[in-house]
């Protein structure tokens, strides 16, 4: 079993929250990581994609709570949203830590069920797809190194070929087990398909789902980009309610995620509309029909790149030991920085990612204007690309080697 490193954060919450949530999409592990916690826990673990306890659950959620011994697991609690208000009577009778650790498909923070019943009395954490760091058997410390500042000099060089792979192929466990392109595109179609049909009729009762994989494939084209509902309504013919109710729910399960823009009363008018992001690079190619052939489409490699990146760095924030905020920056006139992490500082480091090897001076643009738009919270500035020398461009401004931002030194080239 390939460790998780959000593993050691559940464990501790575990010992003080009565109860934790690990939210995540279908097929990132969560089932094999609450198993793991349970054993190491000597917790019940009962899971709700068994129909004979799901109908149990449905049918008399008090007694199904009351039935069962605590400490207690309950996998995939969203499809009996019911249990919730039980769990929520039984934690006010007794404020115990670590009493129920469930598990979910769906982003717990999106369902008003949760929320409403479990605020103050749970600790929600979301488990991603694997990291690279994950797959490869260590802890990157990027987050760290960019506050402090990285090592200058140079990294191991990165194979392009190598990264292709790697992106193609993205951080879902059971596609790292499978051999050929093919196989690799039938498990995907699969997938979508069975998240489409069955967690979307779990969470709404909705007409109109043979519309959302229009809209998933619709929307990948849109990644990186700034999601303009408005113009997708237009575009795709559906009504604007409608489709704020689609994209909330593909986020509910996590297919997509939104990156709201940094902006702060600094005097600029910035843009404020989030873009859109895929939760996994080889979903994404899946959708977009992207093979190894990729290479020689900049753009849409460029967008599978970005947003490999901004998993990275979403993965990174949800088991760092620091609270990271995640933004993109983008100023009316067209400036931009394509990632802002704040941390609890309210400091601001930018990433501007650029799928070549060699940097120039203009590469730099967008971060030299969100440094000038925020002096006095600008840590640090660093132009990633897949060269392999860390240098200075200016004061607080570097490049920053793919290498370097997934960790790999030359003990692990």
């Amino acid at each position: 079993m390939i460790q998780r490193r959000i593993e050691s954060k559940i464990l501790d919450a575990l010992n003080f929250s009565p109860v934790v949530f690990l939210a995540g999409a279908r097929q990132t592990g969560k089932s094999t990581l609450a198993q793991a916690i349970a054993k190491k826990r000597n917790l019940r673990y009962v899971t709700l994609d068994d129909l004979t306890i799901l109908q149990a659950a449905r049918n008399d959620p008090q007694g199904f709570i009351s039935s069962y011994t605590r400490p207690i697991v309950i996998d995939e609690v969203q499809r009996v949203p019911q249990l919730l208000l039980e769990i929520k009577r039984q934690v006010d009778a007794d404020r115990k830590p670590g009493q129920f650790f469930l598990t979910g498909s769906a982003n717990a923070l999106m369902l008003p069920k949760v929320a409403d019943a479990l605020v103050g009395r749970i600790v929600i954490f979301t488990l991603f797809p694997f990291s690279y760091d994950e797959i490869h058997g260590f802890q990157n410390r990027i987050l760290d190194h960019l506050s402090v500042g990285i090592r200058l000099g140079n990294y191991p060089e990165f194979n392009r070929k190598k990264l292709i792979d790697i992106i193609l192929t993205g951080g879902y466990p059971e596609v790292l087990k499978i051999k050929t392109p093919e196989q690799k595109r039938l498990w995907f179609h699969s997938y979508i398909s069975t998240i489409l049909q069955r967690d979307i009729r779990d969470l709404s009762r909705i007409e109109g789902v043979y519309e959302l994989p229009r809209l998933l494939t619709f929307l990948s084209y849109q990644t990186g980009s700034l999601m303009n509902l408005s113009n997708l309504s237009r575009e795709l013919g559906i009504p604007l309610m409608t489709l704020k109710r689609y994209v909330s729910l593909l986020e509910t399960i996590f297919l997509i995620h939104r990156l709201p823009a940094w902006f702060s009363n600094i005097g600029k008018r910035l843009i404020k509309t989030p873009k859109v992001f895929f939760n996994d690079s080889g979903l994404l190619a899946y959708l977009l029909g992207l093979d190894e052939s990729v290479e020689e489409n900049d753009k849409l490699f460029g967008q599978l790149f970005e947003n490999f990146i901004f998993q990275e760095l979403t993965k990174q924030i949800s088991w760092n030991s620091q609270s990271y905020k995640l933004f993109y920056f983008r100023t009316a006139s067209g400036k931009e920085t394509d990632f802002v992490l704040e941390t609890q500082k309210h400091e601001l480091i930018g990433i501007e990612v650029k799928l070549k090897q060699t940097i120039q001076s203009k590469d730099f643009d967008g971060l030299r204007e969100l440094k000038k738009l925020t002096t006095d919270r600008f840590k640090a500035g660093y132009v990633l690309f897949l060269g392999n020398n860390a240098v200075p461009f200016g004061d607080n401004l570097f490049t920053l080697p793919i290498s370097a931002f997934l960790g790999i030194d030359s003990k692990r080239a």
